[in-house]
């Protein structure tokens, strides 16, 4: 036999997974001129592992990415609870948010008025939500402190500026100082019905929330002004609510009811968002079992690849046999051979996996320069740069989970190969 390795079959002693095993595993994967097909099959198996692997990571670390970022914006700027008044007028908002905040576990309750509206300059127009607060609660928005890009907020109550966010300042061609003109549909009562109201404000700041669909679509007035311009004498028509655990939403609403001493309608962000977080739940599993079909073809092309090597090695097998070496340690040796494909094709994609992860939106920059294009456009995907967080308990299954289906792979070939009845395969020979 030319390269079985069979001298130090009889020092196995009968170990398993002796040196003798592994030594003769190791010939077996090194290609050979004669062995070269089987070599390829083998390459092809280590690269569909390496690149299953890490295109899971990844996959896997954007759409977590996705979920944190998106909850971390729509509740920076959109809350976790929103309280409304029952069928009366909503004009004892200030008690309700003193008596909201002392809940435990709330950190911000923001009295607010809140009204569909046009805004347009001579250079565009646009629609937009807008929020009547108090300056004092502004300058407490997660959303809004420390992303003030352009202005101030100082003074806000007692002027007659707006806040914009900067994608809606940049489709109206303004900065701070200009003016932009508000429309709502509902104005004054006259005569011949109620006429749309139009007034001009001063851009008093512009701020970047990060999130596409936010920066283009609310604007901030003063809450005494957006009474006056909204017909609402007084009035507030939400209470928005910030806790310290979005997660605890029913235990806030249990302390909610003990706290608060009138009748309120509340919605959490469970509700409001239910359909859009599920939707990135079920597109995550979607892709993690589509790509797990990738370390799947690649664990079959292990199979053939050792099918195919125990058939070439036929006669080598029954030499092994003939000197002693038993079933098990045959079955052992190829194997070791299967597994080790899995293994070194595993951390090869672990390793490539976090290290596009890591450095994913340095990557996508790179690449918009390199073929002057956007592969991730803003307007789309809410989002302005491309988040990706490594999930140590995902990746751990994705490992495991590889290494699993290499070794289940190996089985059934190195069965076969200790199955070969030595006398068959050499008078075959």
């Amino acid at each position: 036999m030319s390269d079985s390795g069979a001298a130090p079959a009889a020092s196995n002693g009968g170990r398993a997974f002796s040196a003798f095993e592994w030594l003769v595993a190791l010939r077996y994967l090194r290609a050979r001129r004669a062995d070269g097909f089987v070599s390829v099959i083998a390459g092809f198996s280590f690269l569909g592992i390496m690149l299953g692997v890490a295109t899971l990571i990844v996959v896997t670390s954007v759409m977590n990415g996705f979920h944190r970022e998106l909850m971390d914006k729509i509740m920076g700027i959109n809350g976790h609870a929103f309280l409304q008044a029952v069928e009366t007028r909503f004009t004892d908002w200030d008690d309700v948010s003193a008596q909201t905040e002392k809940v435990p576990g709330v950190k911000l309750a923001i009295p607010m008025v809140e009204g569909a509206a046009g805004i347009s300059t001579p250079y565009g127009q646009s629609g937009v939500l807008t929020r009547g607060v108090r300056e004092k609660d502004l300058l407490r928005l997660p959303g809004i402190v420390g992303n003030i890009k352009a202005g101030a907020l100082k003074g806000f109550d007692k002027g007659e500026g707006v806040a914009i966010g900067q994608r809606l300042a940049e489709t109206l061609g303004v900065s701070v100082g200009d003016k932009v003109s508000l429309l709502v549909a509902k104005g004054a009562q006259t005569p011949f019905g109620v006429a749309p109201r139009i007034k001009a404000y001063t851009v008093a700041a512009i701020f970047s929330i990060g999130m596409s669909e936010f920066d283009n679509v609310f604007v901030y007035m003063p809450l005494a002004e957006a009474q006056l311009f909204f017909n609402k004498d007084n009035e507030a028509t939400v209470v928005e609510v910030f806790v310290d655990n979005p997660e605890e939403m029913d235990l806030f609403r249990a302390r909610l009811d003990k706290s608060v001493s009138r009748p309120m309608m509340v919605t959490d962000w469970r509700q409001r968002n239910k359909t859009f977080f599920d939707t990135l739940q079920v597109e995550k599993n979607i892709l993690f079992i589509i790509l797990t079909l990738i370390v799947i073809v690649a664990a079959f092309n292990i199979i053939s690849g050792l099918t195919m090597l125990v058939k070439d090695k036929t006669q080598d097998v029954a030499i092994l046999r003939t000197i002693g070496a038993s079933r098990g340690s045959v079955l052992r040796v190829f194997l070791i051979i299967g597994a080790s494909i899995g293994v070194v094709g595993t951390i090869a994609g672990f390793a490539l996996g976090l290290l596009i992860a890591k450095n994913l939106d340095a990557i996508r920059v790179g690449l918009n320069k390199a073929f002057d294009a956007n592969l991730f456009p803003a307007e789309f995907y809410f989002l302005s740069r491309l988040p990706a967080i490594v999930d140590t308990r995902e990746v751990t299954v994705i490992v495991v989970m590889t290494l699993v289906i290499a070794i289940l792979a190996s089985i059934y070939p190195a069965w076969k190969a200790a199955s070969l009845d030595p006398i068959e395969a050499l008078r075959h020979e």
